[in-house]
């Protein structure tokens, strides 16, 4: 098998190990008996540890030459951490399965997102990692519609044994991957061609600092996570309140019609990258989200998980290829690329961290409506930031455009 094509089967089984039973917590926990508030909390938790592991998970990633077996102990982890919550029932015991599966699947984003370029190098990265996420995207829309058939036709424990042949399943195209054909030095986005090795490039968490279109680009996406990452649980638990749905087809449900959208946008997004450029792209998915907020109370009923989820679609599945790609043209030629992956990472994740805690309080006191209101106003921020300041990132797309010694003219722009 071809690097290409074990990547693209890494990132179809990775999905669901990544995703694990995730957007099943709040139906499942809500079946137990918790309120609103106790589990957006524990999901708050889980997200505070992924976001503190992101950074440091980009620094291993950039300073080792080891990244499939970083992959493979990973992987194994989360799938367990996934699987710990089955027998979990108590707050802290439920909170520490959430925590140990998120700080191991910090190392994911960063390790394939190394690897990739690695193989492909920096010119081949927006095209390959376009193709990585229809994987990836792919991967959930397969897992998403198994969970959801064998939640309903043998319960919700099978959810759980679907995540561990998934987790083997990822091991295995890992190990298809010759080490050989993974480039170190570019993996981390050292141009050994133009400047000689410096392992100090390996580190440097202040690297966000140095960046005004990084930082620009963090901060903008922190406010779109706190109006986004609860959208989708507190949809899913306000469905099933309601009594509209069966917890598990209709959680699957939210989630397939998501990622096949997500499949068409992250197809689409490279070459909408090199017709609009960067910029443009981003500026599509900030204004998806309050548009989706709107749309989310205005239909809380079974029939409006269709507009919230394919608003959702286009604006993931448009992210999850743009921010890698533009992190890399950004960081390109530093050696800490992967570190800006985690960096930028980190900064997200304190939004995405607070976001089901504020959700969940907003349903319990307010109601789902009001919370869906408030959720998209938030992420009006990430809008009026990116309007506002993001010439930075235009401009520093148009300079790295520009040919260099020993390097060839790329055509995208911000």
């Amino acid at each position: 098998m071809k690097p290409a094509r074990a990547l693209e089967a890494l990132n179809f089984f990775m999905a669901d190990v990544q995703a694990g039973v995730g957007p099943f917590i709040g139906v499942l926990l809500l079946d137990r008996g918790w309120s609103a508030g106790t589990i957006g909390t524990v999901m708050t938790l889980g997200g505070i540890a992924g976001m503190i592991a992101a950074s440091p998970a980009g620094a291993l990633v950039d300073a080792t030459t080891h990244k499939r077996a970083v992959i493979i102990v990973a992987g194994a982890i989360t799938t367990l951490g996934s699987l710990a919550l089955w027998v979990s029932h108590g707050f802290w015991s439920v909170a520490a399965s959430q925590i140990v599966a998120a700080v191991t699947g910090a190392l994911l984003g960063p390790a394939v997102a190394g690897i990739t370029l690695g193989i492909v190098r920096q010119r081949g990265f927006d095209r390959q990692f376009g193709r990585n996420q229809v994987a990836n995207h792919g991967g959930n829309v397969a897992g998403a519609a198994l969970s959801g058939w064998l939640g309903w036709r043998f319960g919700l424990g099978a959810v759980f044994v679907l995540a561990a042949v998934f987790g083997a399943l990822m091991i295995l195209s890992v190990l298809l991957i010759p080490g050989s054909a993974i480039d170190h030095d570019c993996a981390r986005g050292l141009d050994t061609s133009t400047q000689p090795r410096d392992d100090r490039h390996a580190s440097g968490l202040a690297i966000l600092f140095h960046s005004r279109p990084l930082l620009l680009l963090a901060a903008s996406l922190a406010l779109f996570h706190l109006g986004n990452a609860a959208m989708l649980p507190l949809y899913g638990m306000a469905i099933v309140a309601a009594h509209q749905g069966d917890p598990g087809a209709f959680t699957a449900k939210t989630i397939v019609i998501a990622q096949l959208v997500m499949v068409a946008a992250a197809w689409l997004a490279p070459r909408l990258i090199l017709r609009c450029g960067y910029w443009w792209v981003m500026l599509i998915t900030y204004f998806a989200l309050p548009v989706r907020g709107m749309v989310a109370a205005a239909l809380l009923n079974a029939w409006g998980v269709w507009p919230v989820q394919v608003l959702d679609g286009v604006g993931a599945g448009l992210q999850s290829v743009v921010v890698p790609a533009l992190v890399v043209r950004l960081l390109q030629g530093s050696g800490r690329v992967n570190v800006g992956q985690g960096v930028v990472m980190t900064v997200q994740g304190i939004g995405a961290a607070l976001s089901p805690a504020l959700g969940g309080l907003l349903a319990q006191r307010l109601g789902y409506a009001s919370a869906f209101f408030a959720l998209g106003a938030v992420s009006t921020g990430s809008l009026a930031l990116w309007l506002g300041f993001g010439h930075a990132v235009r401009h520093a797309c148009r300079a790295e455009a520009e040919p260099k010694p020993g390097r060839g003219a790329v055509t995208a722009t911000g």
